[in-house]
């Protein structure tokens, strides 16, 4: 046999057998995808010819402490494109340019992009979306979305804070209470052709949006109202940079009201520089138009100075020194002090504010007159490891921790840094900086029975159709100050209003306690200042307390003359409202 025809035999057979196992394990791979992944590939298959489209979830809404919507949602429209839909491209950019108002030339670009979907506009009104859906143009898609709606304009903005493009929570409650607030998108699912083309017979599959849960919280749209109308008509009278007002409980930290004058427009908070009433922030914003780029004066414009901004709090500080005192026996209401206009700390002459002095006082005088020497001579007395402690103890080192994003902390010397001079400094509320907050609320732990409180806007969460699903709780925390000694704070402080410096403040028939302050901004040779007063009532029962600060007023700027009349004139309206009666004179 000829050898060579055998060897081709064999290899012949070789590559039969070859193809034989190769069949096999073809046959074997086939028959396992269809009989044991057959799902998964069905699933896959589908999926190719499944369009997706997202439904918005509506946002919860935020209410006021009477249950007023602050912050709520409109319906809106987003108009899309499928290009393997479209059937007459140019209908559908006359349309679209017709009656969104778009330039041809951007709307044609998207509707001749070979993609699943492109976005025309969003945002658009649910009148405008009807018109566009009645035309009935294949491949063009209105979607109806949720944008946030702010009812009442300004009001509170720094406080409420805004949602984005993406309906997210982007400054203010708005985003600390995002996850509560946000809710579950839902999805549209739509069977296509090999082209892309939805069948018409083919069912539309669902997946329900869930509603945000709504966030009611402790500001009232009247207090608020009232405290944005003074905070304005003092900007605009003293030429002022900008006003804080801060209304709270001081018995449990609510916050009644919050005013950061100028506010924004929440509906429009992207546009930069509003409500710039007086000159000076005029000028300011258009100098800085040159020098800051558009994200900076946006975030000016947005900045909470109540929470975010640190400053020297002046002689409303001295509230802290007076409590440290007496808590510590370092002092009585008794004891007597001579204020010659100045005191001298080792290498430094410390004035007080009256020039010629006061002479002798009592400390009672002495916290009456907002005298600066009394003051450093009770810090003296006090020394530095003590003062310090106490500085600590009543919560001024942290955060007051708000429920608002942001907070600033205190700026506070070190310990082994404080001299003498540093001590003098501090305790009339010079040299160091801490946030309106925080001075308002270690003042209301002060005259509340000495407990310290948490700062709080947030109440309770309940579910779109009222079901409660959580408490907000804000328990009182560490015992800051005796009983006995913030009653003397309260007796002290109602002397201040009654016949000291906060005379301005008083209200006829209401005991008020306060205190003023008037403190020069750095560098000092500027000669520019942040009036202040910090006003509570009734006096022997704290239920309502209000911080206003004016920064750089023009003219007259002292915290007695300027910002102690405005918060009486707050309380004359506000304690009425809020069921606190008048007293009525004996006889």
């Amino acid at each position: 046999m000829n050898p060579n025809l055998t060897k081709h035999r064999k290899n012949i057979a070789v590559l039969g057998l070859l193809i034989a196992v190769a069949m096999t394990g073809l046959l074997g791979r086939l028959g396992f995808l269809m009989l044991v992944r057959a799902d998964h590939y069905s699933q896959m298959a589908e999926e190719l010819h499944e369009r997706e489209r997202t439904i918005k979830a509506a946002r919860g809404r935020i209410l006021d402490v009477n249950g007023t919507v602050i912050a709520d949602n409109r319906t809106v429209c987003t108009i899309s494109v499928i290009y393997s839909q479209v059937e007459d491209r140019e209908e559908v950019i006359c349309a679209l340019c017709d009656i969104l108002g778009l330039s041809e030339e951007n709307v044609r670009k998207k509707v001749e992009k070979r993609s699943s979907r492109e976005i025309i506009k969003t945002n658009v009104d649910k009148e405008t979306g009807d018109r566009i859906r009645a035309l009935g143009l294949p491949g063009v898609k209105v979607d109806e979305d949720y944008k946030r709606y702010y009812p009442w304009g300004s009001l509170a903005s720094k406080v409420l804070g805004f949602t984005g493009g993406d309906n997210q929570g982007i400054i203010g409650l708005e985003v600390m209470y995002e996850k509560y607030l946000k809710g579950t998108n839902g999805v549209i699912l739509t069977l296509t052709d090999a082209k892309g083309v939805e069948l018409k017979e083919a069912a539309e599959d669902r997946i329900e949006p869930i509603a945000g849960n709504d966030l009611q919280i402790s500001l009232d749209v009247n207090i608020q109202k009232y405290a944005q109308q003074l905070a304005y008509q003092v900007m605009e009278q003293k030429n002022a940079k900008k006003v804080s007002v801060i209304v709270m409980n001081p018995q449990d930290g609510e916050l009644l009201a919050m005013v950061n004058a100028p506010e924004f427009d929440l509906n429009d908070p992207f546009t930069p520089d509003q409500n710039l009433n007086s000159q000076s922030l005029r000028e300011q914003a258009a100098a800085q138009e040159t020098v800051m780029g558009l994200q900076d004066r946006l975030n000016g414009m947005w900045r909470n100075t109540c929470i975010n901004d640190t400053y020297e709090p002046g002689s409303t500080f001295k509230i802290i020194t007076a409590a440290a005192g007496l808590e510590s026996g370092a002092v009585t209401l008794e004891d007597r002090f001579s204020c010659p206009g100045f005191r001298v700390v080792e290498d430094r002459r410390i004035r007080c504010h009256k020039a010629g002095g006061h002479g002798s006082e009592t400390f009672l005088q002495g916290v009456m007159n907002s005298c600066n020497p009394v003051f450093i001579d009770v810090g003296q007395r006090l020394g530095v490891d003590r003062y310090y402690q106490y500085f600590t103890q009543f919560g001024l080192k942290g955060k007051t921790g708000i429920d608002l994003p942001g907070e600033a902390a205190t700026i506070m010397h070190k310990k082994e840094k404080m001299g003498a001079v540093e001590l003098a400094t501090v305790s009339f509320g010079q040299s160091f900086q801490i946030t309106p907050i925080q001075l308002i609320t270690t003042a209301a732990s002060i005259v509340n029975g000495g407990r310290r409180v948490t700062p709080h806007f947030g109440l309770r969460v309940s579910s779109a159709d009222g079901a409660s699903v959580k408490e907000l709780s804000y328990p009182l925390g560490d015992q800051i100050l005796s009983p006995k000694t913030s009653a003397a704070m309260r007796y002290v402080l109602e002397q201040v209003v009654a016949e000291g410096s906060g005379k301005k403040a008083a209200v006829e028939g209401f005991r008020i306690g306060g205190k003023t302050a008037t403190s020069e901004k750095l560098p000092r040779s500027m000669k520019k200042y942040i009036s202040s007063f910090l006003g509570f009532a009734p006096a022997d029962d704290p239920k309502v307390m209000a911080l206003i600060t004016i920064d750089e007023p023009e003219g007259i700027y002292y915290g007695g003359t300027i910002a102690a009349p405005v918060i009486g004139d707050l309380f004359e309206n506000i304690l009425p409202y809020m069921g606190i009666s008048r007293e009525r004179k004996a006889g």
